[in-house]
């Protein structure tokens, strides 16, 4: 019986296994798709399908940068355990790599990566690990040059925290001392500056701090004075360019930028489990699961 893609489509779908995996199962069991199922389960080949209810909140963020382009990947893993697995790292090394050469995640899915789709990579490396994965995030910036900072790096260009930083200028060393900033300042940055910012946010800001000041009891003429100093307030707090610099406070980034001769023309923050639950288990439910498998 002829194996078609449609059919290796299906398996793959209804079992996580690799697709030349499911190609060798169809073709072992002559088309048979319930008996291909089985073929793969006794392989331990079907695994992956199992592990894609966890939650994966652990992992890597990886970074690469090439020709004015930089780019940080996040990949999720069940545990920290597996985030320091050599072959996980080399995952997250190829994956970021291949990003450069690609626009978005939909386009990084499905890319090549040494004869497979990233996609189908991701689903070998949970069969052969045995943990659920997930290439959750991209995120890109391009500039006349980019840098990068890894916080907590377990290897070179991936860690818990990778930030990139596009800028203008000779003094690669001050840009770098941004990307710093960017990993450590608390609020963290979510714009470039106040044109940047989702105008979203800034509405949304605004409305609360209107609440909030109408609950005062005092004039609207006041409370309009109020707002405008809070609001000036919010939007230095997360807008980079207007934060207070971590490595000189008395200066803002923007100063500290205009000193070196250095123009800060965008960045990217990426870490690892931002916004994802983590359930909490128990060290005996952990155990049994491990044994389960």
């Amino acid at each position: 019986m002829a194996i078609t893609a449609a059919m290796v489509k299906e398996l793959r779908d209804s079992t996580g296994a690799g697709m030349m995996d499911a190609k060798k199962a169809l073709t072992e069991v002559d088309g048979d798709m319930e008996a291909a199922v089985d073929w793969l389960r006794t392989k331990g080949l079907s695994k992956a399908a199992k592990k894609s209810g966890r939650t994966a909140a652990e992992g890597l963020v990886g970074v690469a940068v090439e020709d004015g382009k930089g780019v940080a990947i996040e990949l999720n893993s069940e545990t920290d355990f597996v985030a320091k697995n050599a072959e996980f790292q080399q995952l997250v090394g190829d994956i970021a790599r291949t990003a450069l050469g690609v626009a978005d995640m939909d386009a990084l899915k499905v890319a090549d990566m040494g004869g497979k789709s990233v996609e189908t990579a991701v689903t070998d490396a949970i069969a052969k690990i045995g943990e659920n994965m997930t290439l959750r995030r991209m995120a890109s910036v391009e500039g006349d040059s980019v840098v990068t900072y890894v916080h907590n790096a377990v290897t070179a260009g991936m860690g818990k925290i990778g930030v990139l930083v596009a800028f203008r200028g000779d003094d690669e060393g001050f840009a770098r001392q941004v990307a710093m900033h960017v990993a450590a300042a608390d609020p963290r940055p979510q714009a470039l500056d106040s044109d940047a910012l989702d105008p979203a946010i800034i509405e949304k800001e605004r409305q609360v701090q209107m609440e909030i000041a109408r609950e005062s009891g005092k004039p609207e003429t006041v409370i309009e004075k109020m707002i405008e100093g809070r609001m000036k307030k919010f939007l230095a707090e997360i807008t980079l360019l207007n934060q207070a610099f971590v490595v000189n406070p008395d200066l803002t980034v923007a100063q500290a930028a205009k000193e070196a001769g250095v123009e800060i023309t965008g960045f990217v923050r990426l870490e690892v489990g931002e916004g994802i639950e983590k359930k909490q288990e128990d060290f005996a439910a952990e155990v049994a699961k491990a044994v389960q498998g």
